[in-house]
């Protein structure tokens, strides 16, 4: 199935393998430089999001692409879409904003501060779901700014299915990769 792949790549020599890989390590680290970028730019971890679930339906469906900012002046008002993470928990969850609430700073610095004098809380709830996400918090009453990934600016819709497939199904990721791989080996350009 793959003979004749196999005879052109022991056809290259050795400086013609190197300078491929040396191609795709570039492709690569060019990839990430323009995500940190964009993260950068945003003001957030995560400026790319695709949707999981169906909690936030009809707004947004599952495999939404979700592009986001975090401005650091901006605040947050009830009817705002947001991502957060809660410490401990590994994915992000897409939730409206139900409450706000501010509370002075107690610290030394807010005086000095004067982007945020006041500490803003948020409580959040799906649109789909009966009730708000105060048990998802894990023990927080609220969530705090530090808890916000960043506020849903546009998206696309079911274009996250790709990532949602390669997560639900991790051969179809490495096959992926295992083939793009090698084409990037056995390219002759």
């Amino acid at each position: 199935m793959f003979t004749e792949e196999l005879k052109a790549f022991r056809r290259l020599g050795f400086r013609h393998v190197l300078l491929q890989c040396l191609n795709f390590a570039s492709v690569i680290a060019s990839g990430l430089m323009i995500w940190k970028g964009l993260g950068l730019l945003t003001n957030t971890e995560s400026p790319i999001v695709v949707v999981l679930s169906g909690s936030m339906e009809p707004a947004f469906y599952r495999g939404d692409l979700l592009f986001l900012t975090n401005p650091v002046n901006e605040r947050y008002h009830t009817g705002d879409i947001t991502v957060y993470k809660i410490p401990g928990a590994d994915i992000p969850i897409v939730h409206r904003v139900l409450e706000t609430h501010d509370f002075p700073q107690k610290d030394s610095l807010s005086a000095v501060d004067p982007i945020s004098p006041v500490k803003q809380y948020l409580l959040t709830k799906g649109d789909n779901n009966y009730i708000d996400d105060i048990d998802l918090y894990q023990g927080l009453d609220w969530l705090e700014r530090k808890h916000i990934v960043g506020k849903v600016r546009g998206f696309l819709p079911y274009i996250g299915y790709v990532t949602i497939a390669m997560n639900d199904f991790p051969q179809l990721k490495y096959a992926l990769l295992g083939g793009l791989g090698l084409l990037a080996l056995i390219q002759r350009e």
